[in-house]
């Protein structure tokens, strides 16, 4: 179910508003699960490969849309979610907006991987050496930055 859920992302309504980022989060967010069976039996390209099709009609059907602009689609695990998320927005990579650290990156196989992996969805565990190279958040804990895939979608280049 996983690879038809990362396709339908492509034909979901889409909103990109340069102006109004939180009715393009509010739009363009979306929320992907997996049961046990799929996490034991996708690969990571099986999964790569899904975004990576995604990412490419998403890129056509913007510029049929006549948009002009940069714009981003981008994916990451949520682990306290036990999800993968996507989104696409009219922002450059380093201005996703997250509340927190973030590394954006080319390489969606470890935020496949991790989320594959990830046998307990939802449950983080915390080690006192997880915030080696972390920043603080407000309360003095630990916030470690995670990555998240970025790609172009857009008409203008970043």
């Amino acid at each position: 179910m996983l690879l038809t859920w990362i396709a339908e992302v492509a034909d979901e309504p889409l909103m990109l508003e340069p102006d109004d980022r939180q009715v393009e989060w509010e739009t363009n967010t979306w929320q992907l699960g997996a049961e046990d069976e799929d996490r034991m039996s996708l690969t990571v390209p099986e999964v790569v490969d899904a975004f990576e099709r995604t990412a490419a009609a998403l890129r056509s059907r913007i510029r049929e849309l006549g948009f002009h602009g940069v714009a981003t689609f981008y994916v990451w695990h949520d682990e306290q979610a036990g999800q993968l998320r996507c989104s696409t927005g009219s922002v450059l990579p380093n201005e996703l907006p997250f509340g927190g650290p973030y590394v954006p990156s080319g390489d969606l196989g470890p935020v496949i991987e991790g989320f594959l992996a990830d046998r307990q969805p939802g449950l983080i565990t915390w080690s006192p050496d997880d915030g080696q190279n972390a920043e603080h958040n407000a309360a003095g804990h630990d916030v470690i930055p995670f990555p998240v895939w970025v790609t172009s979608v857009g008409t203008a280049s970043h």
